[in-house]
């Protein structure tokens, strides 16, 4: 007997294969289509236009800015996690609305606001000058624009799950006599490691995508600021539309690698990741 409270198989089937078309012509086809491109004029062309300077450079760069702001944004969310799941203070609505900011900040905005912090005529310019410092069009003004934009993945991975937890377990552990560490290391990180893992894919896949903070700051040198995105760009814009697809394909497969390795986790632990989602 058909369950009453059940959508009907005509209902389930059309909102099934609507789910798969819509899925097939925003994802599945532009994905497609871009590697068709980059391997039109042959592998040997692909190749050539990843392994030429500005592309390895660029390559260099994005892996380097991803391996930066992964551990400093592990460790920043796992501290805003714990501050704001395990303590009572003033503020503390003023910090979860923080978290939340660089979601509801245009990343062009969030550049533009690096800016006016560390521009000739920024806030910091006076200690910028004193010492020599280079931020904007340089390395460091793209690590940290890369860190704004990227810093709530890891935090708001945490903070579902350290909330439903709750302290019991950490708060026997001290009782029992164990300090703060071995509380973290042997209660505190066994419960939450599979959720701060994948906030750490999150975030490493936005930080190796990110393109509207990073153009901001980064000035578009090549061979010296430019991220793949950036780099995309300008191959795209010099009408070099192989090169383009061929560097984007490698982009795209960065993302692929990132995707497997959630669905993976997602497969191995379903149950610990969707209870970090409950309460987003």
């Amino acid at each position: 007997m058909d369950d009453p409270l059940r959508p009907p198989r005509w209902l389930r089937i059309g909102l099934t294969t609507l789910g798969v078309i819509v899925m097939a012509l925003l994802l599945v086809m532009p994905l497609a289509m871009v590697l068709g491109a980059a391997f039109s004029e042959g592998v040997g062309v692909w190749w050539a236009a990843l392994t030429e300077p500005d592309a390895r450079a660029a390559l260099e760069l994005t892996l380097i800015t991803a391996a930066i702001v992964i551990p400093l944004n592990a460790f920043f969310g796992l501290a805003t996690a714990w501050a704001v799941t395990r303590f009572e203070f003033r503020g503390k609505q003023l910090l979860l609305a923080l978290i939340d900011l660089p979601f509801a900040v245009s990343p062009v905005v969030a550049g533009l606001c690096l800016v006016l912090l560390f521009g000739r005529e920024g806030w910091f310019a006076p200690v910028i000058d004193r010492f020599g410092l280079e931020i904007l069009f340089a390395r460091p003004g793209i690590v940290l624009a890369t860190l704004f934009i990227t810093f709530p993945f890891v935090a708001r991975e945490l903070i579902p799950l350290m909330e439903q937890q709750g302290a019991e377990e950490e708060l026997a552990a001290r009782s029992l006599g164990a300090g703060p560490w071995q509380m973290f290391r042997r209660i505190t990180l066994p419960n939450i490691k599979w959720a701060l893992l994948y906030g750490v894919l999150l975030c490493g896949a936005r930080a190796m995508g990110e393109f509207g903070a990073v153009s901001v700051v980064s000035g578009h040198i090549r061979g010296l600021t430019n991220t793949l995105p950036l780099h995309i760009e300008i191959l795209y814009n010099e009408f070099n539309a192989t090169a383009a697809f061929a560097v984007a394909s490698l982009l795209a497969g960065l993302a692929l690698v990132t995707l497997v390795v959630r669905f993976w986790l997602e497969a191995r632990h379903g149950d610990a990741l969707a209870r970090t989602h409950r309460r987003h």
